[in-house]
């Protein structure tokens, strides 16, 4: 009998994570969703591509870490080096209880709605089992002990996060320079996400669910939607500086996403 997804997932878990020792750096974002909600709807009427609020937070990061470009690396033998693009990296439901990667690349180059494409693309891939770099990982996680996982991903962290090469089925930087997460898919208003070490990603975004709340309105009490989106980084290359820089790019893309357009 083959592994559940549910068991491989924990062994790689398992491989992946020790327990936290190393800086990181936390911040949330609420914002009334009110114009995010009718450009998503606009963008969905206009072109009959399922944009969705992550894909614009997507593009609202991409440009952001083009706009930041101090927090737009990683740490490879102990120095800071810079990634060669902004390439946004996407948790993706593959089976109802399995999550996989998909990275857009370059997605501050692209439109909300090529992002929209592109993520789709790559998420039939892994549902219909023909992307070879996950078949191949997740055939490895299967077979191979604990322990000797936590080894092949600490050659990844070199080869694949840090050098930049591909390697062991996965490309070369396989999550991207900002990584994000939709859990409120799963009904969840808000969640700090964890690190994964082996990528070097330096930021992490978590989309929240939409959901009514008392937000102040010219100077008065309404119910409007809000978002919540959460940030987690890597504190030795993103500080309060560049952390409030990059984040107030994203609230304001994120309230009005027309600035998206250009």
């Amino acid at each position: 009998m083959s592994a559940s997804p549910r068991r491989t997932r924990r062994k790689l878990a398992v491989a992946t994570w020790r327990p936290s020792r190393d800086g990181r750096l936390y911040g949330r974002l609420a914002i009334d969703a009110t114009a995010l909600l009718q450009f998503v709807a606009d963008q969905r009427t206009q072109t009959g591509v399922r944009v969705s609020v992550t894909h614009v937070v997507g593009k609202a990061a991409a440009r952001a870490m083009r706009e930041v470009p101090e927090a737009h690396s990683r740490v490879t033998f102990g120095r800071i080096v810079a990634f060669p693009s902004c390439d946004v990296g996407f948790a993706v439901d593959i089976s109802g209880e399995d999550l996989a990667p998909v990275k857009v690349v370059a997605a501050d180059t692209l439109s909300v709605v090529d992002i929209a494409r592109a993520l789709e693309a790559g998420a039939q891939e892994l549902r219909d089992g023909t992307d070879r770099g996950y078949q191949t990982t997740t055939r490895l996680a299967r077979v191979l002990p604990t322990a000797l996982i936590r080894v092949v991903l600490g050659l990844a962290s070199v080869v694949n996060g840090g050098v930049g090469l591909g390697a062991f089925g996965q490309p070369r930087f396989p999550l991207g320079s900002v990584f994000i997460s939709n859990v409120g898919a799963f009904g969840l208003d808000e969640v700090l996400l964890a690190q994964v070490p082996f990528a070097r990603v330096p930021v992490y975004l978590c989309v929240g669910r939409i959901h009514d709340a008392a937000l102040v309105v010219d100077g008065a009490v309404a119910v409007r939607p809000e978002l919540v989106v959460t940030f987690t980084s890597d504190h030795r290359i993103v500080d309060g500086a560049q952390a409030g820089r990059f984040v107030n790019a994203v609230k304001a893309a994120l309230l009005d996403p027309s600035l998206l357009m250009s």
